[in-house]
């Protein structure tokens, strides 16, 4: 999996599951690459969503939807992830 194609799939399914109004991913994966675990296959992402719905939710609430929609991708593709939510 290369990155490009990570951001796309990370995008479509946050859009698909959450009413989002605007929704940036950045890779961060320069940020580990000194690290002992760092996992070449593996990326950190930086999440920044604009999205009402998880506005109205706690944030371990929004957090732990987030995670579930992208379980497959932590799993294979993601070392770190950051989730900002405006």
């Amino acid at each position: 999996m290369n990155i490009n194609n990570l951001i796309l799939i990370v995008k479509k399914k946050i859009n698909k599951s959450l009413l989002v109004e605007n929704i940036e991913v950045e890779d961060k994966t320069f940020l580990h690459k000194n690290h002992k675990s760092h996992n070449e296959k593996k990326f950190h992402l930086k999440l920044i969503i604009r999205s009402s719905e998880l506005k109205r939710m706690k944030k371990i609430q929004s957090t732990r939807k987030i995670y579930s929609i992208l379980q497959a991708e932590l799993d294979q593709y993601i070392h770190s992830i950051q989730i900002l939510i405006h």
